[in-house]
């Protein structure tokens, strides 16, 4: 039964007013309201600024279901720059506004190649495949410039002059470049850090310099700098 209803059926009239009653109802819903927004008021004025609804400890306001109260300043946008947008509506924004991208990384050092040229003539007699002492003791300095750095990788491409067939040429360079790489083992360089390749007679430096063809002492001199060991140390200081 409404409250009227009963105050019209079980009250004396002489001992209740129904319209002062109903300005009493109206002068206590009013004070009522006046109490609440003395505890909510600041929160109005957050939530004009914020498009979440906060309380009075500064924290976002949610359902019983875990949802934030959203203020009528709500949008998209508006929540991507919002404190507790990602906390409320991580799905609905852009991943790189929850989600930043991780600083960069320093950039590694891009390893650093020297290349050695050593004349075949420090490391091999003429026609030969096998180290002198000389050749050795310019192995042994590579050795200790590889140990000083970090070492990647050590590429030797061994090379001959023209004198002799193709064929035997590219199969001496081969030898060659072998040798090296068997000392440079020896010494402590691991042996899948070293590489090899044979040029044979594929990359004279000499050009046309050199006249001739027959094995003669001068050509042999003349084509010394084609018989060569190219040695590339790359790596990291």
């Amino acid at each position: 039964m409404k409250i009227l209803e009963f105050l019209n059926y079980n009250t004396p009239s002489n001992f209740f007013d129904r319209e002062s009653l109903m300005i009493n109802y109206a002068k206590k819903s009013l004070i009522l309201a006046l109490l609440a927004g003395i505890g909510f008021g600041a929160t109005a004025v957050q939530a004009q600024e914020r498009v979440y609804v906060i309380d009075q400890r500064d924290v976002v306001a949610k359902s019983g279901f875990g949802l934030c109260w959203r203020t009528g300043y709500w949008t998209p946008a508006a929540a991507a720059k919002d404190p507790a947008g990602c906390e409320c509506d991580k799905d609905l924004l852009p991943k790189e506004v929850c989600e930043p991208p991780a600083p960069p990384m320093a950039a590694a050092p891009k390893p650093t190649a020297e290349k050695i040229t050593v004349a075949a003539d420090a490391l091999f007699d003429f026609n030969k495949a096998t180290l002198r002492p000389e050749g050795k003791a310019k192995l042994d300095e590579l050795v200790s410039k590889a140990k000083a750095i970090k070492l990647e990788v050590i590429l030797v491409v061994g090379h001959t002059d023209r004198i002799g067939s193709d064929s035997y040429n590219q199969k001496l360079s081969e030898r060659r470049a072998a040798a090296v790489k068997t000392y440079l083992v020896s010494k402590g360089i691991e042996t899948n850090r070293v590489y090899t390749e044979g040029k044979g007679e594929k990359q004279p430096v000499t050009g046309d310099k050199c006249k001739g063809n027959a094995p003669t002492k001068a050509l042999i001199q003349c084509l010394q700098p084609d018989r060569r060991a190219d040695i590339e140390v790359i790596g990291t200081k």
